[in-house]
């Protein structure tokens, strides 16, 4: 049986696209208190259900897709530039297709704002019209207003127009960058992409028996099982260890493991693969915030998922990105040479490679050559940076990567990173082994 919380998420998610809520309204129309409305809608707000909007309220608007994240809705964009809305609320739930900067002609601007289209402007009264005529949205920048046709006009097209206080350029810096930071997003792998949903996943009551676990085992061949309570929620996990000279009457939930570690659909593949290794485990529940059971990922799901983004395309490069495309690496049957190119994005304020440029380095050039050693993968479990100099931008570098001890599931590393045969920096780190 849903909950209050769940039925007010559920009403919230059948409301029109557009449609404005409040806590009052919520808790007057669920019959419940202005505490739990506000709780839902917050939780709305992170499922990205509804956005909240300075000066206009909370507004239902379209939960995206994965596929089209790089695109933003005009409500994003009010709170990316700290605008107000001056007219055409009804559509801030509307997503924008591109940007145009108004820095021409108005008759050689109007040839590229089409519908759909977001036009930064400065106090052009004349072209915020036209550019609403041709269906596209404005913003008015340097904190200019606009007239008060126009904003009629708005309201009826149901198209933003919006103010902010920002020059043209950094409004568009800001918009390209919040786009840019939605691609990198795109990317990242989340347990909702190789998540066995509910339907296909097999799992036990906790009234069952070892019996019941013997039937299922003997269907599926799987080695554990999510164990859930009457509700769905999940209570536990079994594995045929935990069954080892039980009888077929016991209950499972007498020789469960309770209070398993669990995932939600938007955990990191990378995060769950990592805990899935520190902790032992080959399967992890997935789980709503409610605790209930929507799927499991297996340790071979993770795996096979994080060989395949390694050979995907980027669109937008993250700090490690940029690291990696300053390293070449130099094979030779007695060592393997790092060389890396210090950039300036790389530097800190004084000029300098930054700390965190500099363990990167370390991290990505450890991964490699366990990468040739062991031919697998491998995850940074610690690391301590014992020495370091100033490395200047533009610097040639090169990293000594040495194997001090491994083991099945672990290895200890050393690493000395010269400039012009001078040493320049001392790290060791360890690092846990990804089993194939």
């Amino acid at each position: 049986m849903a909950t209050k919380h769940e039925k007010i998420l559920q009403f919230i998610e059948s409301l029109p696209v557009g449609d404005k809520i409040s806590v009052r309204q919520i808790a007057k129309e669920m019959s419940v208190s202005e505490g739990t409305a506000y709780r839902a809608i917050k939780e709305a707000e992170t499922r990205r259900l509804v956005s909240t909007i300075e000066r206009v309220g909370t507004i239902r608007i379209e939960k995206k897709k994965k596929e089209n994240i790089e695109r933003l809705t005009f409500a994003e964009i009010v709170n990316i530039v700290d605008g107000q809305v001056l007219g055409g609320k009804g559509g801030l739930h509307k997503t924008l297709t591109k940007f145009v900067i108004g820095a021409m002609k108005l008759e050689d601007m109007m040839r590229y704002t089409d519908a759909g289209s977001l036009l930064i402007v400065g106090n052009r009264e004349r072209t915020h019209e036209y550019a609403l005529k041709e269906g596209a949205a404005v913003l008015i920048t340097g904190g200019f207003d606009t007239t008060e046709e126009t904003k009629k006009l708005a309201d009826k097209l149901e198209l933003p127009i919006i103010s902010t206080s920002y020059d043209t350029f950094t409004v568009a810096t800001m918009i390209n960058r919040a786009i840019y930071d939605q691609l990198i997003k795109k990317e990242i792998l989340l347990i909702e992409d190789i998540v066995i949903p509910i339907k296909n996943t097999s799992y036990l009551k906790s009234t069952d028996t070892v019996k019941d676990y013997n039937l299922l085992n003997s269907e599926t061949t799987h080695g554990g099982y999510p164990v859930v309570d009457k509700h769905g929620k999940i209570v536990g996990i079994v594995t045929s260890r935990d069954l080892i000279g039980k009888n077929d009457s016991d209950q499972i939930d007498r020789l469960m493991t309770r209070n398993p570690i669990t995932v939600t659909m938007k955990t990191s593949v990378a995060t769950a693969g990592h805990r899935m290794i520190w902790e032992g485990i080959d399967l992890l529940p997935v789980a709503n915030d409610h605790g209930i059971l929507q799927g499991v990922v297996s340790r071979q799901d993770v795996l096979k998922a994080l060989q395949m983004a390694q050979r995907q395309p980027q669109h937008g490069e993250t700090i490690d990105d940029l690291v990696k495309n300053e390293m070449s690496m130099n094979l030779s049957e007695e060592e393997i040479l790092v060389n890396f190119s210090v950039t300036p994005q790389m530097t800190n304020q004084f000029g300098a490679i930054s700390y965190g440029a500099f363990t990167t380095l370390v991290v990505e050039s450890g991964s490699f050559t366990l990468k040739k050693v062991k031919r697998g993968e491998s995850v940074l479990e610690n690391m301590s940076i014992y020495f370091i100099k100033p490395i200047q931008m533009e610097t040639l570098v090169t990293v000594k990567p040495r194997i001090l001890d491994m083991s099945r599931k672990f290895a200890k590393m050393d690493f000395e990173v010269f400039s012009e045969d001078m040493l320049v920096g001392k790290a060791m780190a360890t690092f846990q082994l990804l089993e194939r």
